[in-house]
């Protein structure tokens, strides 16, 4: 259901507008790194393409590149780092601005301030949008309205964040791990 809708209603085209990925296996053309963030957007302007490199934390490392934002990418991003394509691939869902984003691990392969940083703008910029998040950190999905953790292709658990320690179940567990604490020493939250 979207918006108390079947999803089947809707047309194939409606959907594939609406709607933005970032995969953790990242995909970019071989073109420039402005092209690629708008792909999405053909309308996107200059500024509207930087504003969403700083969502995604890229435009420092684009600035710095020889031709900045018209440096030519390889095929798939050769020559980038993943957590650079993952960056870019960011800014690229971000510049379509769907109703509904999906980020499938899309900060895996970044360090955790890197990843604050952008959750901190993807907050920002993502309230009246549906966001899925995908992601084996925690981190990723603290701030959540609802997380369902899943083993086996099976939901396990079901709630906030607060919600989920307080069951002390797998969710607490990882939450545990993630934290260098093993079982059970006080993780402060009550």
């Amino acid at each position: 259901m979207i918006d108390g809708k079947n999803a089947k209603e809707y047309p194939v085209r409606q959907m594939r507008e609406n709607i933005s990925m970032v995969m953790q296996d990242v995909f970019l053309f071989s073109n420039t790194i402005s092209d690629n963030i708008a792909f999405g957007n053909p309308l996107a302007d200059e500024g509207f393409i930087r504003q969403m490199a700083v969502v995604a934390d890229a435009d420092t490392f684009i600035s710095r590149m020889p031709q900045g934002y018209e440096t030519i990418v390889g095929e798939r991003g050769v020559g980038l780092s993943g957590g650079q394509k993952q960056r870019i691939s960011l800014a690229r869902a971000l510049a379509k601005d769907p109703s509904i984003l999906i980020l499938d691990d899309t900060t895996s392969a970044v360090d955790m301030e890197t990843e604050s940083k952008i959750q901190q703008e993807l907050t920002k910029l993502t309230g009246e949008k549906t966001t899925f998040i995908i992601a084996h950190r925690i981190s990723s999905v603290r701030e959540a309205d609802q997380i369902l953790m899943m083993e086996k292709g099976r939901v396990v658990e079901q709630g906030t964040h607060e919600e989920l320690v307080k069951l002390r179940g797998k969710y607490y567990e990882v939450y545990q791990k993630q934290l260098g604490l093993s079982g059970g020493e006080d993780d402060g939250e009550k």
